[in-house]
Formats: structure tokens, C-alpha cells, sequence
């Protein structure tokens, strides 16, 4: 079988709820790389917090970090990256427009330094890995460079007006997209075309992997680009019904159990 790229999201995905990968799961990777298929990670994480994970399966490939934004090789500094954040003047005036809106936090990051408008317990445990630098206060004083990303912490009843004004005001520099997070919903920010699916066409040029020998699996709203790219894409069972929708299939199992092993164990035929 020629070789494949399998692409990885990790929260909801290659990740149990419990934050760990199980060892079936493992193993169907590592039986994945020895019959020379190409496995990475595409996740919304900073390096920071998925780097534990790209070591613990053993990668030696390119990671795509922040939803598209940040695409680089953690092990070939030769390898040029792909860093697109978002421009310093469009996110002040992003926040300044979110004066009229209810909102509860903004969190935006700069690589590896994390500025949270407002001191939350829970939004800064959600931050903490990775030991990055963390600032609390007033984002528009603090923040002095292009960030890589903006979230924007609403109430579920709030998110689609925020949504709505950035789609009419914003849309032609900056998209959109919501999650959900442990700290709440999210509506994060980010530079205008960027995304997963981005990411992973620079990396399937750089090894020359035709997209219809790409597996891509994921569960949230910011895998829809990559699956919708992917020559196979993949929800899992437990993702959201709009993703799984589009996908070219459903995982059997959830991501608790095993759900990318089944998938991969079956169609790659891996022994």
C-alpha cells in the first residue's frame, strides 16, 4: 500500500476525555509508521501543549498548531514555517467593537505568551500547559504584537450575535469559528482563509502526497475545513452532527474507545 498522511486533531480525537492516548490507539499508530505511513498532529493547541503528545507516539513530521495558523517542524529547523497570525491593528479593533456585545473573557496569544483579559481560575488552568508567560489585564494595554489568535468567552446565547457583527464588519481580514471548551464557549478569531485544511496541503506538498492519500480525522467545528479536504475524512462518532454530515465516514467507536484504531486497523489492514 502506498504511503498515506494521517492527520491527527487531538481534543475529541486522538485524545480520550481524559486527556491521555490509550495504548490500542498508540499501537495502531505505531503499526501505522512502520508500514510507512506519514502520521502528524493538526490541532487548534500551541505546540506547548501538544508537543508532550508528538513525542509520546515517537513523530518526526510536521505539526500544524493554532487551526493552520502556526505550521512548522518541531525537528528540522531547516524547514521553513508557516507563522500567519493576525494583524495587532484588526484585533484592537476587534475588541473595541466587542465593547457593544456581552462577552466574558478574550484571551489572545502570541506564540507562547498568553494575555487574558480577565483573572479566571478556570480560563488559566486551561492555559497552563506548557508553562507558557501569562498577563492578566486590559488585552488593548498588554498586548503589543500580532497575535497568533483571539477567543472571545461568551454565554451560548450571545455567541451568534458576536458572530454575526464579526461576519458583516470583519469578514474580508478576519474569520470566525465557535467551540467548546472546558472554560466555556468560544469564538475564536483568526487570520482571513486560514485553517487546518491550510496547513495540511503544505505538508502533504512538502512530502508529495496526493490529497486522495490523505486520512484526516477530527470532531469540532475547527476540523470541517480538513475533513472537507482530505481524501478521506473522518469524524468521529463522538463529534458534532454538522462535521459528521460531511465526512466521508464515521468512526464506530468514540475517541474513549479506540475510535481512530478501529478506522485505521481496518483500512490501512495493519497487522
Amino acid at each position: 500500500m502506498k504511503p498515506h498522511i494521517i492527520a491527527l486533531d487531538l481534543d475529541g480525537t486522538l485524545l480520550t476525555d481524559d486527556k491521555i492516548i490509550t495504548e490500542k490507539t498508540a499501537l495502531s499508530i505505531q503499526k501505522a509508521k512502520a508500514q510507512g505511513h506519514i502520521v502528524m498532529l493538526a490541532t487548534g493547541r500551541p505546540y506547548r501543549a501538544t508537543e508532550l503528545y508528538y513525542k509520546q507516539l515517537g513523530l518526526t513530521t510536521p505539526v500544524v498548531n493554532f487551526n493552520g495558523a502556526f505550521v512548522h517542524h518541531p525537528l528540522e529547523h531547516n524547514w521553513q514555517p508557516i507563522h500567519e497570525p493576525l494583524s495587532l491593528s484588526v484585533v484592537k479593533e476587534v475588541i473595541e467593537s466587542m465593547q457593544d456585545f456581552p462577552w466574558n473573557n478574550l484571551v489572545a496569544e502570541v506564540r507562547d505568551d498568553v494575555y487574558i483579559h480577565y483573572h479566571d481560575e478556570i480560563v488559566l488552568d486551561n492555559f497552563k500547559m506548557g508553562k507558557p508567560n501569562v498577563t492578566t489585564g486590559e488585552i488593548q494595554q498588554y498586548l503589543k504584537d500580532d497575535p497568533t489568535s483571539l477567543l472571545i468567552q461568551a454565554d451560548e446565547s450571545n455567541v451568534a450575535t458576536i458572530q454575526s457583527h464579526l461576519k458583516q464588519v470583519h469578514a474580508e481580514v478576519v474569520g470566525n469559528r465557535i467551540w467548546h471548551s472546558p472554560w466555556g464557549h468560544v469564538i475564536e478569531v483568526f487570520r482571513s482563509g486560514l485553517s487546518k485544511a491550510a496547513g495540511l496541503a503544505h505538508v502533504s506538498k512538502w512530502f508529495d502526497i496526493p490529497k486522495d492519500r490523505i486520512i484526516a480525522f477530527g470532531d469540532e467545528h475547527n476540523d470541517l475545513e480538513m475533513i472537507d479536504y482530505a481524501g478521506v475524512g473522518i469524524a468521529m462518532s463522538n463529534g458534532i452532527d454538522e462535521l459528521q454530515k460531511i465526512a466521508d465516514d464515521v468512526t464506530t467507536f468514540s475517541n474513549n474507545e479506540d475510535g481512530i484504531a478501529d478506522v485505521l486497523n481496518k483500512r490501512l489492514q495493519l497487522k
